[in-house]
C-alpha cells in the first residue's frame, strides 16, 4: 500500500491509518467478545442502570431498556465494523468514502469532542472517589471556603481532588499509554469482583432479592413511564453511539466477519444488561436500607463505616477509572485532532486538547443527577452522532454496494476526493439531520421557553439517535441517487 502513494498524499497516508495485513489480523470472536465485557464494566455502566432506578423505573424495567437499547447499537455497530473487517482500515479512513478525504475531519472530530466530554465524566468520578476517601482522614477537606462561584456547583474540596486527578491522567499522557497497560490488567480483576461483592452486600442489606425486585414503578400510568421510557432508550443507544462510529478501529483486526459479528452479539447486550443488573439491584437495595436512592456507586460507598475499607474501595476505583479513561477516551480524540493537523498537533499535544475540553464541559453538573445524565449528555450527543452513522452505512450498503477502492481512500485526487476533500451530499444530510433535535436540546438546558417550539418540535428530541440517523441516512442516499 505504502509504495503506491505518491509524496503529495502523504498527508492522507501514515503506518496508523494503513489497512491492516492479513498476517496481522488476529482477533477471534472471543477476543471481541472480552473486549465488550472490559469496556462494560465501568462506573458509567452502573450509573447509567442506577439512573433509571433514581428515575422510576422498577427493576425489571430499567435492565429491559438496558438490553433493547444496546441491541439496537448493535446493529449499527456489526454494520460499520464490516468495512474494518474486509479491508482492515480504521474510522478516520472509513469516513472518507462518504464525507471525503478532507470532510472525514467533520465526523472524526465529533465523535473526538464527545470523547472529551466522557474523559471529563470519568475524570470527575475518579476526583470525587479520591475526595470520598480523603475527607475521612481530613475532615476539613469539607469545609474549605467556597471558592467558586454559586452557578458552578462546584465545591472546593472536589474541585481540589478533580484537579489533582486530572494531573494525574495528563503525566500518563506525557508518559505515553504504553504506561497503562498494568492498570488495565488491574482494573479486569478488580472490577468484577467489587461488582460481586457489592451485589452480595445488597441482598444481604435488604434480607434477600425480594424486596428489591418487588419495589414498584414510581409511575402511575403508561403515558408517565412512555414520557421517561423512549428518551431513556435512546440514551442507552446513545452511550455506545460513539463507538459504533470507529468500531472499525477494532474490526480491523478481526480474522473473518464471523469473529467480529459473533463477538460482538456474545459482548455487547449480555454484559452490559448483567452489570447494569448490578446497578439496578444495589441502587434499588439503597432505597430500602438508606430510605434514599443512591444512584452513585462512590457516594454509596462512602457510606460504609470502615475507613480502611471505604480508603481501598476509592482508591482502587480511581486506579480502575484512570486506566479506562486512557484507553477508551484519550487515545481516540488524541489520534482525532493529530489527524485532523498532523503536521502541528502530536498525540501528547491532542491528548493535552482532550483534557482541556474535558474540564470545560462542566462534568460534575452531567452527572449530577440522573436527568442531566441522561437528556442532556447522553441524548445530546446522541443527536450529533446518530446523523453520522446514518450517512456511513447509507453510503457503504447502498452507495458503494460493500466495495471501496483502497488506494483512492489515500489519494487526494482520487474518486473520494470529492470537491476539493469534501462531499457536500454529506454535510448537507449531516446538517439537516441535527436541526430537528436542536430546539429539543435547547429546551432542555433551559437556553429557551418551552412554549418557544411547537410541542411536536420538542418532542423530536426523545428519540434524538433514531431521528438524526433516519432524516440524514435517507437524505444523503437521495442526494447520491440524484447525483449518479
Amino acid at each position: 500500500m505504502a509504495n503506491n502513494l505518491s509524496s503529495e498524499n502523504s498527508s492522507l497516508y501514515s503506518e496508523d491509518l494503513a489497512p491492516i495485513a492479513d498476517s496481522n489480523r488476529t482477533w477471534n470472536t472471543w477476543n471481541y467478545a472480552a473486549l465488550w465485557i472490559s469496556m462494560s464494566l465501568c462506573i458509567p455502566t452502573y450509573m447509567l442502570s442506577s439512573s433509571l432506578i433514581e428515575g422510576g423505573m422498577n427493576w425489571w424495567q430499567a435492565i429491559l431498556t438496558i438490553f433493547l437499547g444496546n441491541t439496537i447499537v448493535l446493529i449499527p455497530m456489526i454494520l460499520n465494523g464490516h468495512a474494518g473487517a474486509k479491508y482492515g482500515i480504521p474510522f478516520p479512513v472509513f469516513a472518507r468514502a462518504s464525507f471525503g478525504t478532507k470532510g472525514a475531519n467533520i465526523p472524526a472530530l465529533l465523535r473526538a469532542i464527545v470523547a472529551c466530554g466522557w474523559f471529563g465524566i470519568q475524570t470527575w468520578i475518579g476526583g470525587f472517589a479520591i475526595f470520598q476517601m480523603m475527607r475521612l482522614w481530613i475532615p476539613s477537606l469539607e469545609t474549605l471556603p467556597q471558592i467558586f462561584p454559586p452557578s458552578f456547583g462546584l465545591q472546593t474540596g472536589p474541585a481540589i481532588c478533580f484537579i489533582l486527578f486530572w494531573l494525574l491522567n495528563m503525566f500518563i499522557v506525557y508518559l505515553g499509554v504504553e504506561s497503562i497497560r498494568k492498570l488495565l490488567v488491574f482494573k479486569a480483576i478488580f472490577l468484577p469482583i467489587a461488582a460481586l461483592a457489592l451485589l452480595f452486600w445488597a441482598i444481604n442489606a435488604a434480607h434477600g432479592l425480594g424486596p428489591i425486585l418487588e419495589t414498584p414503578s414510581k409511575f402511575t400510568n403508561s403515558t408517565d413511564f412512555f414520557h421517561f421510557f423512549f428518551p431513556a432508550l435512546t440514551g442507552m443507544v446513545g452511550f455506545w453511539a460513539t463507538l459504533s462510529l470507529n468500531i472499525p478501529d477494532f474490526t480491523r483486526y478481526a480474522t473473518s466477519q464471523k469473529a467480529q459479528i459473533r463477538g460482538q452479539m456474545l459482548g455487547l447486550p449480555t454484559s452490559m444488561t448483567l452489570f447494569a443488573f448490578v446497578g439496578v439491584v444495589v441502587t434499588s437495595a439503597t432505597a430500602i436500607v438508606f430510605g434514599t436512592t443512591i444512584w452513585d456507586p462512590v457516594v454509596l460507598a462512602a457510606k460504609f463505616e470502615s475507613k480502611a475499607l471505604v480508603s481501598f474501595a476509592m482508591i482502587a476505583v480511581a486506579i480502575s477509572t484512570l486506566a479506562t479513561n486512557i484507553a477508551a477516551n484519550i487515545v481516540s480524540p488524541a489520534n482525532d485532532f493529530a489527524n485532523f493537523a498532523p503536521s502541528r498537533i502530536n498525540f501528547k499535544t491532542g491528548g493535552y486538547i482532550t483534557g482541556i475540553i474535558g474540564i470545560f464541559i462542566f462534568p460534575w453538573k452531567l452527572i449530577a443527577d440522573p436527568s442531566g445524565y441522561i437528556f442532556t449528555w447522553l441524548v445530546g450527543y446522541s443527536s450529533l452522532l446518530g446523523p453520522v452513522g446514518g450517512i456511513m452505512i447509507v453510503d457503504y450498503y447502498f452507495i458503494r454496494k460493500q466495495r471501496l477502492l483502497l488506494n483512492d481512500l489515500y489519494d487526494t485526487k482520487g474518486i473520494y476526493s470529492f470537491s476539493n476533500g469534501f462531499n457536500i451530499n454529506a454535510i448537507v444530510a449531516l446538517i439537516i439531520g441535527i436541526i430537528p433535535n436542536v430546539p429539543g436540546f435547547l429546551t432542555t438546558i433551559k437556553v429557551v421557553d418551552l412554549d418557544f417550539f411547537p410541542s411536536f418540535i420538542i418532542g423530536l428530541y426523545n428519540y434524538a439517535w433514531f431521528v438524526g440517523f433516519g432524516i440524514s441516512g435517507l437524505l444523503y442516499w437521495i442526494l447520491m441517487k440524484n447525483k449518479k
